[in-house]
């Protein structure tokens, strides 16, 4: 073989490997990292026009991990009513890449050990589900970083919209540890725009059809807007102080991230506020856990206080589809 001819096969065996290295990045998850989406013009533009509010009661299915949960969904299921459904796949500090299936989840057999798990790639892609709500493990830095997060958020959009074309897809933004050495509202305030929005969110959009949107479910926010209200008045009601969205661990430590029966329903209410596209003021806040036993309740300051924050955050944001 000449040396032209021998180059000539290299050169092609080289495009077939790049061939094979693209596909596998535009389908597959991994491969080069996404561009950075839609500029803020085109967000605004592609958000301009509300999502129509929902006319029957909902099915909603939950892909997540511990800030998931099963008290906040069983919450919001007694707020929604009569005819509202839902079910869920979760793990332990899950990344959407875990669940798509390209790494390990941990504390699957214990998390899912309900009766509303649905494995997650059945459920999308039954079309069985009004809405989905996807979300990524915390510390969000490190699920940029080391875990292609927007990548995998893209890649769980396009399953859905080819399931079924008109379900409403949202992300859900969380929270840190409430003890973070950086500050919470510090980090609330900061990863909204550098990693929920232009990391997370714009990059996926670019991978769908631009008459194709990802919501959001801005809990990170609203929790930020309850703690400054409630520290503002030195306390209301039985909420007193920001640590009182969380939880205790078994040994009656404080829990830094995970949510106490308060948190649990605020963030519920928070998911209602978007989901539903309506205000929860008025909604019961006595309600019970996923396993059937009475949740500590906001008193009705508290849950008042609760409400009109969870509203006024969700339609304050045109990316939750509400019309403002």
């Amino acid at each position: 073989m000449t040396i032209a001819k021998m180059l000539a096969v290299a050169l092609a065996l080289a495009a077939v490997v790049a061939g094979i290295f693209l596909w596998r990045g535009a389908g597959a998850g991994g491969g080069p990292s996404l561009g950075q989406g839609p500029d803020a013009a085109a967000m605004a533009a592609r958000y301009a026009k509300p999502l129509p509010p929902p006319q029957k009661p909902l099915s909603v299915y939950f892909i997540g991990h511990s800030l998931v949960g099963r008290d906040m969904p069983a919450m919001l299921a007694q707020l929604a009513g009569e005819g509202y459904r839902y079910d869920s796949q979760l793990g332990w500090g899950t990344t959407l890449k875990a669940h798509w299936g390209d790494d390990k989840i941990n504390g699957f057999e214990a998390e899912n050990d309900h009766p509303r798990f649905r494995p997650a790639h059945e459920a999308v892609k039954s079309g069985d589900y009004d809405a989905i709500v996807l979300t990524e493990m915390v510390e969000i830095r490190d699920a940029l970083k080391y875990f292609d997060s927007p990548r995998y958020l893209a890649n769980w959009a396009q399953e859905a919209i080819v399931a079924r074309p008109d379900a409403r897809l949202y992300l859900y933004e969380t929270w840190h540890q409430v003890d973070h050495a950086e500050g919470f509202l510090e980090r609330l305030d900061g990863d909204y725009e550098q990693s929920w929005l232009a990391g997370v969110l714009r990059p996926a959009l670019g991978e769908l059809p631009e008459d194709k949107r990802i919501h959001l479910i801005p809990a990170g926010q609203a929790m930020a807007a309850l703690v400054r209200a409630v520290e503002a008045r030195g306390g209301v009601g039985n909420l007193g102080k920001r640590t009182d969205l969380f939880a205790l661990t078994p040994d009656g430590k404080p829990d830094n991230i995970h949510l106490s029966d308060l948190g649990s329903y605020f963030v519920a209410l928070v998911h209602y506020a978007v989901l539903y596209q309506k205000s929860p003021a008025g909604l019961p806040f006595a309600l019970m856990r996923a396993d059937g036993t009475p949740a500590a309740a906001p008193e009705p300051e508290t849950a008042a206080l609760m409400q009109q924050i969870a509203w006024d955050v969700a339609r304050s944001n045109p990316l939750t589809g509400i019309a403002p």
